[in-house]
């Protein structure tokens, strides 16, 4: 019992430490877009 309690406690570790990983490269990636946008909109209103 105390075997099935411990495994699937680490399934579950391993199945919230890949959304946060997906999450935090989603997050970095959406960042990077928005001030890459920011930056464009910037430069095109200089002109």
């Amino acid at each position: 019992m105390a075997l099935f309690f411990l495994a699937s406690t680490f399934a579950s570790c391993q199945v919230v430490g890949g959304i946060f990983k997906a999450g935090f490269w989603t997050a970095i990636i959406l960042i990077v877009l928005v001030v890459g946008l920011i930056l464009w909109l910037v430069g095109r209103g200089r002109r």
